[in-house]
This record gives structure tokens, sequence and C-alpha cells, in this order.
């Protein structure tokens, strides 16, 4: 049996895109020999500074909560932890349309088996240091003229380790058609001097 690779994937919950390619990460797990650990990084660190339109801004000041809960879990609980509670957050977020803030916060801990109250992480700054070195870990390989989602994975060289941007997918491939894209996106990822591969979006995200 071929062993295992670990994976990590950089997140911010609210992201659509980043939350398609958790979904079909989670495939890649049952038809290759993939262990995946989803991590935080932050569009709202990402985009400080930065000249963006007044509604994307008014999105970011909302992202602040999710991710902060996030990182405070993985310091407190484990990484293991922040997998399910990612799923918890963005089945409420993006299929179930739900408004962001202390309810569905809350609802998504408790979808977990963790305390209620550490939905009042979302408006504390406790853990912004921890947060910044999890986004700034996942951003360093891949620059800053990204976003979420980023993959880090083992290289062609034994002890390497590529990191990249996407892939943006949507709906999320399943089974053996989720496998094929993992060999192709490891492929290019791990060509050196391979740069990027892109086209312009025609659809929005679909969750099916």
């Amino acid at each position: 049996m071929s062993e295992r690779a670990a994976v990590d994937m950089f997140f911010d919950p609210t992201c659509p895109w980043a939350w398609i390619t958790s979904r079909w990460l989670l495939e890649v797990e049952r038809v290759r020999p993939v262990d995946v650990r989803f991590r935080v990084m932050s569009l709202s660190v990402l985009n400080e500074g930065r000249d963006v339109s007044e509604q994307y801004r008014e999105g970011l000041k909302k992202a602040w909560g999710p991710v902060r809960i996030c990182i405070a879990v993985e310091q407190t609980h484990g990484s293991g932890v922040v997998r399910d509670l990612y799923t918890a957050l963005g089945t409420r977020i993006h299929l179930g349309k739900e408004e962001r803030g202390q309810e569905l916060y809350r609802a998504a801990l408790a979808d977990v088996g963790l305390d209620p109250a550490l939905a009042e992480i979302a408006d504390s700054t406790e853990y912004d240091v921890a947060l910044r070195a999890s986004h700034d870990a996942g951003m360093k390989p891949v620059g800053q003229d990204v976003g979420t989602p980023v993959i880090h994975a083992p290289g062609p060289v034994p002890g390497e380790t590529v990191a990249f941007f996407g892939p943006v997918i949507t709906p999320a491939p399943k089974g053996e058609a989720a496998g094929r894209l993992w060999d192709g996106v490891l492929l290019v990822a791990g060509t050196p001097g391979f740069y990027e591969l892109k086209r312009s979006r025609t659809e929005a995200p679909s969750f099916d």
C-alpha cells in the first residue's frame, strides 16, 4: 500500500470557491492516498490596505469572525477539529445561506460538539497573532497576488513541497474524476517554472 501524502489546504470559511475545492479534496482522499489538513488563511488580512470596492470591504469586516473562531479552535483543540468546524461553517454559510453572525457561529460550534461560547472570539483579537502566522505560512510560498484556496502538497522530489493557488472549480468532481484532477494538478504544480493556467469563469459557484 502506498504511503499516504499529507496535504494542507489554507481556507477562509467565507469563500465559496475554497469551499468547493475543499469538498473536492475530501473526494480525493477517497480515491488517492492523501490526507488533507485544513488550515486557516484570512481574506481580511490579505486585503488590508488594498483598494477594494466598498461592498467587498463590508464583506471583509464580517469575514474576521469565522477565521478567528477557526484559529482559536485550532490552537485549543487541534487541527482535526478545524476540519469538522469548517464543514459545519461552510454548510451553514454556503449551502444554508445563513447570515454570518453569533447565531450561525454558535450553531456551527454546537454541531461539532464545541462550546458555543467560543463564538465570542469572533469579536476578539486574542488569537490574531496566531491567525496572522497561519495566514503567512500559507501565503508565503505562493505570493500575495492570489487568494484562497491555497494548497501545499508533496512535490516530485522526496522531501520537497509544492504550493499553489486553486484549483478553482465548479462543481466539485466526484469519485475517480476527482482523482484524475488531483493527478493533473500535481503534475503541473510540480513542473519547475510553471506558474499559471487560467481561463475566465463563466459559471457561478455550484455546490452540487
